[in-house]
């Protein structure tokens, strides 16, 4: 057989079906083409590897429906979609799911803290546990306001987000136990908690809040979201509901998980934050406002987005497609 006379006779098929395969929307007529044109294509191949197996226009040739049968099997959508569809859809969703819990979360830390100032205020003996009156004044004085830029802003922020992404991370996936969650929450207020008492105690309490508001509001905020993805991946456990155990878990976990991908973005914000702008020389108030608003922006794109995501029926998870089959309980 001629294969050059071959090619020649069927090339305007196999150029149309590169044109349909590479278009971005098909009409039900151009899809019913799509697929005859692929038959048909595939029959050439046969006949092409029946006399030449290995020759560049089997391979050209296959190369073809490669990409045709990708096309109309079920092509992804491309990453800008996929991007598109993370924010506006399935972050905000799961943001939404937990609002409740973050908010409860926030409030039980914000006690224990404010426990944690008043015994360090109002206990005497605790200061002089905490260092010689000359440390205590060190901190108070310089190193509290100085560890914000004794480090150059780039690096600074950049180390303040992966240390707390890291923290955010593992209070979702270990939330499981029931237990790190609340242990890193409790760790951290304890040390937020003792270190405004320190500085209230010295008449400092201004400068305290000054540093820690501009990316405080962020920053906590995101690790009560991590907190309450990881309590509800555990409730999940504890109480399925109508759903197998193991089936809530996997469900839930994959959902939340989407939190502790969201927070890495929210905790990348927070940094420059941190970095650039609570050690500026901006006023106190802009520097606390530029953080109010920060925060402000997370709860308004949480209580908008989410609420109508979750109502369109997004929860944070896999699509159907990635998440895999559900076990089929016999009838």
């Amino acid at each position: 057989m001629d294969m050059d006379a071959f090619a020649a006779v069927h090339r305007d098929d196999w150029e149309r079906l590169d044109e349909l395969t590479s278009r971005r929307r098909l009409t039900g007529a151009e899809a019913d083409e799509l697929l005859q044109l692929y038959q048909r294509a595939s029959t050439h191949l046969s006949v092409i590897r029946s006399v030449a197996p290995e020759g560049a226009l089997s391979a050209s040739l296959s190369m073809r429906l490669s990409r045709a049968r990708t096309r109309f099997t079920g092509a992804r959508s491309n990453f800008f979609e996929d991007l598109a569809g993370f924010f506006v859809y399935s972050l905000p969703a799961a943001f939404y799911r937990v609002r409740w819990l973050t908010v409860a979360v926030g409030v039980l830390f914000t006690a224990v803290a404010w426990l944690a100032g008043a015994w360090v205020v109002n206990t005497p003996g605790v200061l002089a546990a905490m260092g010689t009156d000359a440390e205590l004044l060190r901190y108070v004085e310089s190193d509290f306001v100085n560890y914000y830029s004794e480090n150059p802003a780039a690096s600074f922020a950049g180390m303040v987000w992966t240390n707390n992404a890291w923290i955010a991370l593992q209070a979702v996936a270990f939330g499981v136990t029931g237990i790190w969650g609340p242990y890193i929450l409790y760790q951290n207020a304890i040390g937020v908690g003792t270190a405004g008492g320190m500085m209230a105690s010295f008449g400092q309490l201004d400068v305290f809040f000054t540093y820690i508001l501009p990316h405080g509001f962020m920053e906590l905020t995101a690790i009560f979201v991590a907190a309450a993805a990881g309590l509800q991946i555990f409730w999940a456990l504890v109480s399925p509901g109508p759903r197998t155990r193991m089936t809530a878990l996997a469900q839930e976990g994959r959902s939340l998980m989407t939190v502790a991908l969201g927070l890495v973005v929210v905790l990348f914000i927070s940094g420059l934050v941190e970095g650039f702008v609570t050690p500026s020389g901006l006023p106190a108030w802009l520097r606390i406002g530029i953080g109010a608003a920060v925060f402000a922006a997370y709860w308004a794109y949480t209580l908008i987005l989410g609420k109508r995501a979750c109502q369109a029926g997004y929860r944070g998870d896999l699509l159907a497609r990635d998440a895999g089959e559900a076990s089929v309980r016999a009838a």
